[in-house]
């Protein structure tokens, strides 16, 4: 079957693990992914990790490089400015996020901060991102969506940026409706910016651990427009993911799916390209 529609199938979290990149270098090369985002502040991100990322597109293309922006625990600032921190740390998800809708975050300290992680991906990679998301969607934020949109603009203006609005929302998913919210101004911001946007976005669900990987998969695809995004976290797990995040045992059974048969009957059976 031809395929009739290119959808994007990122990776979140390069840079978390060793065993983390080395899943996500497996999939990108079996072509099993369009993209991956980069944790510039994780402690694994070093020198070789990123010369084996961008290594994979030495002969063709093979996978677009993203900044995964990253502004909460447990990883650290590379501003020295930055605040506020918690034990030299980012503040937790919910910490960062009431400050945000409370008026309360510091402007220069967050432009600071994702300038810093700019910077950062060109000199590991030599470039700007192909494109740019958020780590737990920060990019999404009041303050914060402002901050990294006129980072685009200025440090990488080819690039496209990840909102997360999905076609369907319900009740029982209420990440989904709280991304769909917040993304009716992301996409605002980045139309007046003249910033490119992906046209809908799917990969939400509860971490549950006893989620069915292969049943979620048909319902990320179904309906999703050409140019879309599906988020995902493949992975194996290792001592420094551990330690790191809470998301473990299901990056391993993402991982096993999308390098199997079953991803790969699904692309055909929906008539589905990577991009």
């Amino acid at each position: 079957m031809t395929a009739q529609r290119r959808i994007w199938l990122v990776a979140d979290d390069y840079g978390i693990s060793p065993a983390v990149n080395a899943a996500i270098r497996d999939l990108a090369a079996r072509g099993r992914l369009s993209g991956t985002s980069v944790i510039m502040p994780a402690p694994s991100l070093d020198r070789g990790q990123a010369e084996a990322l961008a290594a994979l597109n030495a002969a063709a293309p093979r996978i677009a490089i993203g900044l995964h922006t990253t502004l909460t625990a447990p990883f650290r600032p590379l501003a020295p400015e930055f605040a506020p921190t918690r034990d030299g740390a980012f503040p937790p998800l919910a910490t960062l996020m009431a400050r945000a809708f409370l008026g309360r975050l510091d402007r220069a300290s967050i432009a600071a901060e994702i300038a810093a992680q700019f910077a950062a991906f060109a000199a590991a990679f030599g470039r700007p991102p192909d494109f740019v998301d958020g780590h737990q969607h920060v990019q999404l934020l009041p303050v914060v969506r402002d901050a990294l949109l006129a980072a685009v603009r200025a440090a990488a203006p080819r690039a496209w940026v990840r909102q997360c609005g999905s076609l369907r929302s319900s009740l029982s998913d209420p990440k989904g409706l709280l991304l769909n919210g917040l993304s009716r101004r992301f996409r605002a911001r980045a139309d007046a910016l003249g910033i490119r946007t992906n046209p809908a976005f799917a990969g939400t669900y509860t971490f549950d651990p006893r989620a069915q990987i292969a049943a979620l998969f048909p319902r990320f695809l179904d309906g999703l427009p050409d140019g879309s995004v599906v988020m995902c976290h493949p992975g194996e797990v290792d001592d420094e993911l551990r330690r790191l995040d809470p998301l473990t045992d299901l990056r391993a059974r993402e991982y096993a799916y999308l390098a199997g048969d079953g991803f790969a009957a699904l692309l055909r059976s929906q008539a589905v390209a990577l991009a």
